[in-house]
């Protein structure tokens, strides 16, 4: 075999590798962290700015899990106010374990999320809210057992 033939037969073989490697890589599910990351990303300002206000509060949002459910608890400013806000879990492992809920704080600003929806597993919990036309968020961490 002279040298032509082996490089026609490189030439083949890395083609065929490259083909390869293409077919496996279309193969593999790629999750994005927001469908609408453009739009998410324009308004990120906003969450810098609700971080801020977050941060000078007294305490941090407090996350308790028990068998059953989820406790959070909202620094002590928030109690006795008119609380909206939304939640979201986030699984960074697999957008179909995201879940959100509306934010429906008591009196004592807490609220407890059911865990029969959520699989085991690692999340960050996201949570928005407006009280008195000031905006606030906070992420925290969580796993689930």
């Amino acid at each position: 075999m002279n040298w032509g033939n082996k490089l026609i037969l490189v030439f083949i073989g890395f083609g065929a590798m490259m083909s390869f490697m293409v077919y496996r890589c279309m193969k593999v599910p790629v999750n994005l962290v927001s469908k609408e990351y453009y739009r998410d990303e324009i308004a990120y300002q906003e969450e810098i700015d609700s971080r801020a206000k977050t941060n000078a509060l007294s305490g941090k949002v407090i996350l308790l899990e028990s068998k059953e459910a989820i406790g959070l608890t909202l620094p002590a400013e928030m109690k006795y106010r008119k609380v909206e806000g939304n939640i979201v879990l986030y699984c960074p492992a697999d957008a179909r374990y995201d879940r959100q809920f509306v934010l429906q704080t008591d009196s004592a600003a807490s609220q407890l999320l059911s865990k029969e929806t959520l699989a085991p597993g690692s999340y960050v919990v996201k949570i928005s809210w407006k009280t008195d036309g000031a905006n606030y968020y906070s992420e925290e961490p969580l796993t689930i057992h």
